[in-house]
């Protein structure tokens, strides 16, 4: 694939940033920023005091937000913002933002210096016969301490980012080009950078110093959202955020282009993106919406993306094509099949029903259609048909279910069980609210097993977290991600003594769940009764990953009575689980999977030799498809001849095999009256 050079881009230089470009905050910024204080002090769940504490903290999440891979600052510049750390929450409550603008218009300067050094190193010709390494992960290391030791590491990302562009096939030529045009667009955009966008990097350090999940939406990008909410169902399925340079996605919309692709994950970042048959467009350093803008087109018309793989730190770029449309509910909606389980008994009909999401049909529900879709009704119908197909037992396959509406979380846990209460939320001014089932009618009371994974978070949560206290089934999997906290979006326009300023909106944590234990589901997430291997770690994904998560902790439980004994059987169920995968090549070979993609993860120092980089990269992308390649043929697939099939096709589900499992082994104790009887467990009827 051609890469087209970003042309229009002028040069720019330090001498160009006179002192009449330095931006000044904009006329409501004082009073918004007053105002967002006393929101996040007085409204926001933590009840954090703004003191000289947060002060630090704030100073630090706004040099990281600034320069979060220390490519701008040196030493010396942050020693000369740190003698301020004390200062930030005194003037934040007088409306003073000098400081913050001038600490944005420091790293302006630095970025075109930066933009200027790139282009003379280019200009003189790069090596790539040295020994020399690079550690990719800049986010925990220091500042350097000057501009000698700036320069130096700037030699070393720019070999870095030409010899990942090299060894995904571009030539040499093309790419200096490309990198000169790259860096000089990264300067420009922050030369283009204007009041609103400064205030609302500072006030979102702040937003983000109470919790993760708390931010500030500036008029231009609350407006955005907007626009974002009301397309959601149209183009190419996707969320995406700015991170270090790169549009990075957040998350697939279930059912849309880019999750029915399977090409894309969470984490991927887009660097080119290209219009048809047009010329590929290097958007790195770009500005989200103007990234979103490219991306969207007309229904059925097709983008394409290049992209970096998020999970190899030295991935090769590839290009993946896109058809934009709506995103059909059906594509959404829960799915089911039957495996069949074969024992010395006979054969056992495992039903398994896959969730993407926790959805409803607003819209038609408000319009008074009786026949409006959501995840309860959905799963209720495929009940009824699983029960006319004769299951033994049921799986429920939350896997990267991110969540969805609340109330169809406690309607789908109604399904399983017969009334009580499924969920509490204690708010900011410590009011508890308990959602209960309110139904009490039970749509399937067999045996059943919850699947979750690190990427089930919030509904997904609370659902699995229900039916794991109630003892009504065996949760298997990874830990859930832990995002036990509910947002609200606060207009504050409402706020201003201005009925014309537009200021906009802050979206901000105002309450917790709790399960019915009094246990929060915040942070810890929801433990399985038996644990699967992952090819991710805890502190890759989740809650506990984040900066400044909220805490987990405990309310007073409510009234509920158990439905089963589940946990007694817990242990003889991980005991004949751990034979039966001791001797299962599958599984073994899943483990071996799951340890080379750990391990290549987490090896962030790549050669700046191109010979050895270009060994090293082939060498594990050989690793890579022979592993997954052994997986496949012990389950019947066929073998794939590159790493990139790796990313298009389906592979073995040997997880979900190992749930029909040990839903089988508790069917046959719940089965056998005495065993059932023994270890305290619901016979089955």
């Amino acid at each position: 694939m051609t890469l087209a050079l970003f042309l229009g881009v002028p040069a720019i230089s330090a001498d160009s940033l006179d002192n009449n470009e330095y931006v000044q905050p904009g006329a409501n910024h004082a009073e918004t920023a007053q105002l967002i204080a006393r929101l996040l002090a007085h409204q926001h769940f933590r009840h954090q005091p703004i003191d000289d504490e947060l002060s630090e903290k704030v100073l630090d999440t706004y040099l990281d937000a600034l320069d979060p891979d220390r490519y701008y600052f040196t030493q010396d510049d942050v020693e000369e913002f740190q003698a301020h750390r004390h200062e930030l929450d005194d003037m934040l409550m007088e409306g003073d933002l000098e400081l913050a603008y001038r600490i944005y218009d420091r790293l302006k300067r630095r970025t075109v210096e930066r933009a200027d050094f790139a282009r003379h190193v280019i200009d003189g010709g790069l090596d790539f016969d040295s020994d020399k390494t690079m550690d990719l992960n800049r986010r925990d290391q220091d500042w350097v301490a000057d501009a000698d030791a700036l320069d130096r590491l700037w030699r070393k990302r720019i070999k870095n980012d030409a010899l990942t562009m090299l060894l995904g096939d571009e030539d040499e030529e093309q790419t200096m080009e490309l990198l000169r045009n790259r860096y000089d667009n990264v300067a420009e955009n922050m030369k283009r950078s204007d009041a609103e966008d400064i205030f609302e990097t500072f006030m979102g350090a702040w937003s983000r110093t109470f919790d993760p999940h708390t931010s500030y939406l500036s008029p231009r990008n609350s407006e955005e959202f907007d626009i974002q909410m009301q397309l959601s169902l149209e183009g190419i399925g996707a969320m995406l955020r700015t991170h270090r340079d790169f549009t990075e996605i957040v998350e697939l919309v279930p059912g849309g282009p880019a999750d029915q692709s399977g090409e894309l994950s969470p984490g991927d970042r887009i660097i080119g993106v290209a219009e048809e048959d047009e010329d590929m467009v290097d958007v790195v350093g770009w500005r989200l919406r103007d990234v979103v803008d490219r991306i969207r087109g007309p229904k059925e018309s097709e983008v394409r993306l290049r992209i970096l793989p998020g999970g190899d730190s030295d991935a090769a770029p590839r290009t993946v094509t896109l058809e934009r449309n709506e995103i059909a509910l059906e594509e959404q909606a829960a799915q089911k099949e039957v495996r069949e389980i074969e024992r010395e008994d006979g054969t056992h009909r495992i039903g398994v029903i896959k969730i993407p999401a926790f959805y409803t049909d607003f819209a038609a529900a408000q319009a008074g259609d009786d026949d409006y879709r959501s995840t309860t009704r959905d799963v209720r119908r495929l009940l009824d048909e699983l029960e006319d197909e004769n299951i033994d037992g049921l799986v429920i396959d939350l896997r990267g279910n991110s969540g969805g509406s609340l109330q169809e979380a406690v309607d789908m846990t109604g399904l399983f069980m017969n009334g009580g209460p499924v969920v509490q939320i204690r708010r900011s001014d410590g009011q508890t609210e308990v959602m209960d089932d309110v139904d009490g009618e039970t749509a399937y009371d067999g045996p059943l097993a919850v699947m979750v994974d690190r990427q089930s978070a919030s509904a997904s949560e609370i659902f699995a977290g229900a039916l794991q206290d109630y003892e009504r089934a065996i949760i298997l999997g990874e830990r859930t991600f832990g995002k036990g906290t509910v947002q609200t979006m606060v207009d504050l326009d409402r706020f201003s003594n201005d009925p014309t300023a537009e200021t906009g909106r802050l979206k901000m944590t105002i309450a917790k769940f709790y399960r019915v234990t009094g246990s929060s589901t915040q942070k810890r997430g929801v433990e399985p009764d038996i644990y699967f291997p992952s090819a991710v770690g805890e502190d890759d994904i989740g809650e506990s990953a984040a900066d400044n998560p909220l805490p987990w902790d405990e309310i007073d439980p409510v009234d509920f009575r158990p439905i089963d004994n589940l946990s007694n059987v817990v242990p003889l169920l991980q005991e004949r689980h751990e034979e039966r995968v001791a001797d299962d090549n599958a599984f073994q070979a899943m483990i071996d999977e799951f340890r080379h993609m750990r391990e290549t993860r987490e090896t962030t120092e790549v050669s700046l030799n191109r010979d050895k980089r270009e060994q090293e990269r082939e060498e594990r992308n050989a690793a890579r498809l022979r592993k997954a390649n052994e997986h496949r043929t012990i389950q019947g697939l066929e073998p794939l001849e590159s790493v990139d099939e790796l990313e298009r096709e389906d592979g073995p589900n040997t997880l979900l095999d190992a749930s029909t499992q040990i839903l089988t082994d508790l069917l046959l104790l719940r089965e056998e009256p005495r065993t059932a009887q023994r270890w305290g467990l619901r016979e089955a009827d």
